[in-house]
């Protein structure tokens, strides 16, 4: 999500509304670096413990499934606690998770069920952590600069991932195996004092109704997404989009060295050039969308580049075009992604953020374990460059879904940002 980084999160209060986006910021930009830290030591953790490809793929699998069985329910809790206190809470409790693990990891008592325990105990957390921080934001900074506060989350968060954990994680890792996880355990303490210094009031919430229960909730999270034609459309469209990405992720590495030929160094371009390409796109997000005039036809375009490059990287077999292509590829999703909670934010009530929010999200990534099963067979039925060109069709299918929503209007709400829902 993104941000200057020369600049940090100095001064940025004074542009935001004096809301606290400073310490938010930073709390997002540390956390992401530990994240970085434990999603390039856990694999290599993992590997070194066993050597059975489905038990590594378990690993991810674990890290991944809690937003399919927990989403909807941690966009309900979102909705009915203080958000502030329940982000600092979920890091309070994720930092003495990791330093547990840590210092398993020190004494040798790591196995791999400890891993697939870990991985899933964090993702389940996570899922409230993500509703409540979708939720906040709106509470900090004046909706009028969602866009650009959303894009300087996002780039802070890109370029420490991408440059400085996942590039510092294997050199802990070389003075102590458990150094990496030790270091993760301090930026969720370290984000959760920052997020606990946030001064902000709660946002108005409807008032309590006996009877009322979590399913009932999270039933109007999901009419409240189904009743807005701007969100229903952008859902489906990222949902098959999601479907092409997750073919495009777990064969990224078979397309580079087995049908570009390339070997770490080529896999080490792309996935620089992405990082690279993502970076810039927040930085630029704002700029984008006043030069193009509106939200939604911003992301129909990114969607158009995405799919475009795509094709160019699945048909020329040269390794400086594939890494211009996923360079583009990252610009362009990143501009996506900051539209997309943009949109998002902007266009629930508050009171039902976490809940619509959550269930965009489950909704949207259910596609993804499907799209990385099918990358493995396209690669084996028709060849290791076949997943991006399945990606691009799918980016393609999904960016035409979103036509209609855009000629339809760039997605104001006409009723003052409140999405009409039935009765429960």
């Amino acid at each position: 999500m993104a941000r200057t980084v020369a600049g940090g999160a100095a001064g940025v209060d004074g542009r935001f509304g004096g809301g606290g986006f400073g310490r938010l910021w930073s709390a997002a930009v540390v956390s992401a670096f530990g994240d970085a830290l434990r999603g390039t030591a856990l694999p290599l953790l993992a590997h070194a413990l066993t050597a059975d490809p489905l038990l590594i793929a378990l690993v991810t699998a674990c890290g991944f499934a809690p937003w399919l069985l927990f989403g909807l329910l941690g966009g309900a809790v979102a909705d009915r606690v203080d958000q502030r206190r329940a982000m600092w809470a979920v890091d309070l409790l994720r930092g003495l998770l990791m330093a547990g693990f840590a210092l398993a990891v020190a004494a040798g008592a790591a196995g791999i069920g400890l891993l697939l325990a870990l991985a899933f105990a964090l993702t389940t957390l996570q899922t409230l952590f993500d509703n409540a921080a979708t939720a906040l934001l709106p509470t900090v900074v004046p909706r009028a600069v969602l866009t650009t506060a959303n894009a300087r989350l996002m780039t802070g968060q890109e370029v420490v991932r991408r440059f400085v954990g996942g590039p510092v994680a294997p050199v802990l890792m070389g003075v102590s195996v458990a150094l990496p996880f030790l270091a993760d355990a301090a930026t969720y303490l370290l984000a959760a004092a920052l997020v606990a210094s946030l001064r902000t009031g709660a946002p108005p919430r409807p008032r309590a109704v006996a009877g009322r229960t979590l399913r009932r909730e999270i039933a109007e999270g999901l009419r409240g997404l189904r009743g807005d034609r701007v969100l229903r459309g952008f859902c489906l469209s990222v949902a098959l989009g999601n479907v092409g990405l997750g073919a495009l992720i777990a064969e990224l590495v078979v397309v580079v060295k087995d049908w570009l030929g390339s070997g770490d160094f080529g896999y080490v371009a792309v996935t620089t050039g992405y990082g690279a390409g993502t970076v810039l796109g927040g930085l630029l997000a704002g700029r984008v969308v006043a030069a193009l005039g509106g939200q939604l036809r911003t992301v129909l375009l990114a969607g158009a580049v995405q799919t475009v490059v795509l094709v160019g990287f699945g048909t020329v077999r040269v390794l400086w075009t594939a890494a211009l292509a996923l360079a583009l590829f990252g610009f362009a999703g990143t501009v996506w992604n900051v539209l997309e909670t943009t949109v998002v934010q902007q266009r629930a009530p508050e009171a039902m953020l976490g809940r619509i929010s959550a269930a965009f999200r489950t909704v949207s990534i259910a596609g993804t374990p499907v799209g990385a099963l099918l990358g493995g067979g396209a690669a084996v039925a028709w060849g290791p460059n076949s997943p991006v060109l399945v990606a691009a069709v799918l980016l393609g299918a999904g960016t035409v879904v979103l036509a209609p929503v855009v000629r339809g209007g760039d997605g104001t709400p006409s009723n003052g940002g409140q999405i009409p829902h039935t009765a429960p």
